[in-house]
């Protein structure tokens, strides 16, 4: 899978699973408030990232990702680790 196949893969099911247009989610926009994320929401995140994905998402990684670029990044890097 390329980077972005990746990208759009992830702008799908965020887009459909929080109900946000696909336009919105730019790489330099921050995750929380396009996606308008609570604690719960959080959870909803990691858990469709860990099944599309089939990876494990650490809380501690997840707290440095601010951006969807960052979202994008995290992915890449461990899908191909």
């Amino acid at each position: 899978m390329t980077k972005e196949d990746t990208i759009n893969r992830i702008n799908e099911f965020l887009s459909e699973e929080f109900e946000v247009e696909v336009g919105r989610l730019q790489p330099d926009a921050i995750l929380k408030d396009t996606l308008e994320l609570d604690s719960l929401d959080y959870v909803d995140l990691v858990v469709l990232l860990e099944s599309n994905f089939s990876i494990k998402v650490k809380q501690e990684d997840f707290t440095s990702i601010r951006t969807f670029q960052d979202l994008y990044n995290y992915v890449i890097a461990k899908t191909q680790a």
